[in-house]
């Protein structure tokens, strides 16, 4: 990976979450919060899961080694939510022009919250947030459906499509 592909890839995390944050928006108190099976048990969350790992993951690879998740995840309010995940990604911004090549390729350590030791190369790590994201950005599209909404198109190539 190089750093050009990372910040592509970012970027296209970046704008799936802000369709997946417009269609939430779009629903009703009830059917943001309802009880619905899957990983978590409600689209809020699964989008709050979703915010609070991309910050977990950001916080490791700047060095750090968060303890659990921030105060404001409990909120799970949608616009706590997205305004948390807008600082989020202005920090991953500034993070990402001071990213080089050879930063990429760096062995990070870091302990999960359940204090198991890890190391993996930085381009690893940002690799893995975007697949997370993505994982559950499909799981809340099924709910989006089960919620009787319409889940938004968040395909790597409709990405590209909109560049």
């Amino acid at each position: 990976m190089t750093v050009g592909e990372a910040r592509d890839l970012l970027a296209y995390d970046e704008w799936a979450n802000a369709r997946l944050f417009r269609a939430l928006v779009a629903l009703t108190d009830d059917q943001y919060t309802r009880t619905l099976t899957s990983s978590f048990s409600s689209l809020r969350d699964t989008f709050a899961h979703i915010v609070v790992e991309e910050w977990i993951w950001l916080r490791r690879c700047k060095g750090e080694n968060p303890a659990g998740p921030p105060d404001w995840a409990t909120s799970g309010d949608r616009d706590s939510l997205w305004q948390a995940l807008a600082s989020l990604q202005e920090e991953r911004a500034e993070f990402l022009a001071t990213l080089t090549e050879d930063r990429l390729e760096e062995e990070i350590a870091f302990r999960s919250l359940e204090g198991q030791e890890y190391r993996h190369r930085m381009a690893d790590l940002l690799r893995h947030v975007v697949n997370h994201s993505t994982y559950h950005r499909g799981q809340a599209a099924t709910l989006l459906r089960q919620a009787g909404a319409v889940a938004p198109e968040t395909d790597f190539v409709v990405f590209r499509e909109s560049a």
